[in-house]
């Protein structure tokens, strides 16, 4: 992951985005718009008919969030793998109600 994490900055890099763009909030608000524009993939369908109709979309979509996501991370300073692996461990030990 810290790979991803490395391309995505030398793309931002490239078009000096990273100074101008690449802060925790407007981030956030950006993997909030691009995982509504995957949900726009389901709105007034069946799970079936809007993967049938919209799955490379749904990919882009899904692809953008984890760039975001990624970034994120990157510009609080940590590596990816390291704070999922925290968290999956994290919630092995929580319980969920029905």
């Amino acid at each position: 992951m810290k790979k991803l994490q490395n391309e995505i900055t030398t793309f931002l890099k490239e078009r000096d985005w990273l100074d101008q763009y690449n802060y925790p909030k407007d981030l956030a608000l950006s993997l909030s718009l691009e995982a509504a524009e995957l949900l726009e993939c389901f709105q007034w369908k069946t799970d079936e008919d809007a993967v049938k109709e919209n799955r490379e979309e749904m990919l882009k979509e899904v692809a953008d969030v984890m760039i975001y996501a990624l970034q994120i991370v990157e510009s609080l300073g940590a590596d990816a793998e390291e704070v999922i692996r925290l968290k999956l461990a994290e919630n092995r030990m929580r319980t969920w109600s029905k």
